[in-house]
Order: structure tokens, then C-alpha cells, then sequence
């Protein structure tokens, strides 16, 4: 059956379900001030003329691109030039933490990367939502927080609000929708904790006491 040959019924009723367009005017998902969107369109520039093409070994440029931009670089990071990033203003980078070629950074919201953590080829993290009840489902930003010593592996996703706790590691092509506790291996969609990840490492509640 055609559209136009449906019930006027039907047809209200199919076109409640769809989301709605905003008219162009008023398309704008993300709230920016003037000062974001000029900034967001000069580092577009600095990105693709002078971060992107850099030589792989000049990884201390990268970051000297990044702070003038806002960003929080620590010392002794590594940064692939295929690595997207956007609003770098909102990225917060400790020390030494390897980002792998093609890493997609969306810091919409905030961005923490604590010391030591590594995400490898293709992870991808998004700070930031479409409020999905809303049928013009505009953008709200959500911080995102990688604890120390995780490992992000090859093409695994990492959502709005997620923080991931110390040591932990998400499996590659695993999904994070939700908070992973620290120390473990956590894998699938939406990831969840599979077993610890340093079974052989011994912890003590009480440091242990020196035999004399």
C-alpha cells in the first residue's frame, strides 16, 4: 500500500514516530558561543595544515599544537597525527599515555586521560550525546574519565559520561556505556567486567611489616 493510500490516521501516527528536523536557521545540535565555533574552525585549519601532516617521530610538536589550543599535555606523551581531535580545550592529558594512529577524540565534554594509559588503533571517544526523548535531539556534553594505566584496545568505544577506573582494560571492539570497575578485563556490548586483569599481582589491605 502507498503512503498516500494509508488512513490520514496512520499517517499522523507514522509521522509522530519520526524525529524532527530543525528549519536550517535553527540546526544547531551543539550550544557554542561565537568564541567555540571561531575556535573550533581555526584548529580545524591548524589540524589538517600543520598537526596532520607532521612526521610521526615529531610528536613533541603535536603537543606543542595541542597546548596552544587549550589542551593539558603532560610530559613524555605520544601522539599518532592521525589522531582526530576535537575541541582539544576540553582534553586534559597526563603523563606519558600513547594515543595510537586513527584515534578519534570528541571532547565535546571534558576528556581525562590519566597517567599511563594507552589507546590503541581506532578507539574512538565521544563526550557528548543526543538527548534522544527530545524529537529535535539536540547535544548535551557528558566528561569522559580514562583512570591510570588503562588500556583502551583496537577499536573499542567509549561513551559519554564513562569513567573507567585504574588498571582496567576494555577489550578491542568492546563498547563502554556505563562506569568499568578498576583492575579488570572488561568485554562486549556494553562491556562488562570479565576477570581481573593482574590475577598474579598480590595485594594487602595492610602494608606487609619488615622482619628483623
Amino acid at each position: 500500500m502507498m503512503a498516500k493510500d494509508r488512513p490520514q490516521s496512520e499517517r499522523t501516527s507514522a509521522a509522530m514516530d519520526q524525529t524532527e528536523v530543525p528549519p536550517p536557521k535553527r540546526r544547531i545540535f551543539l550550544p557554542q558561543s561565537f568564541r567555540e565555533r571561531f575556535l573550533c574552525a581555526v584548529w580545524f585549519l591548524a589540524w589538517a595544515l600543520l598537526y596532520r601532516p607532521s612526521p610521526v617521530s615529531w610528536s613533541g610538536w603535536r603537543r606543542f599544537l595541542l597546548r596552544r589550543f587549550g589542551a593539558s599535555v603532560g610530559r613524555g606523551c605520544f601522539l599518532h597525527p592521525s589522531v582526530r581531535i576535537d575541541f582539544p580545550w576540553n582534553l586534559k592529558i597526563s603523563d606519558n599515555v600513547l594515543i595510537e594512529h586513527k584515534v578519534i577524540l570528541n571532547c565535546m565534554g571534558e576528556i581525562v586521560l590519566k597517567e599511563g594509559c594507552r589507546l590503541s588503533q581506532y578507539a574512538h571517544l565521544c563526550a557528548g550525546t543526543h538527548v534522544y526523548q527530545d524529537r529535535q535531539m539536540p547535544i548535551v556534553r557528558a566528561p569522559i574519565t580514562i583512570g591510570q594505566g588503562v588500556w583502551i584496545a583496537a577499536d573499542a568505544f567509549v561513551g559519554p559520561g564513562v569513567s573507567i577506573g585504574d588498571g582496567a582494560l576494555l577489550a578491542a571492539r568492546s563498547s563502554a556505556f556505563g562506569s568499568l570497575p578498576e583492575g579488570q578485563i572488561c568485554v562486549g556490548e556494553p562491556a562488562r567486567s570479565y576477570k581481573k586483569r593482574f590475577p598474579h599481582e598480590v595485594t594487602y589491605d595492610h602494608p606487609p611489616q619488615r622482619l628483623v
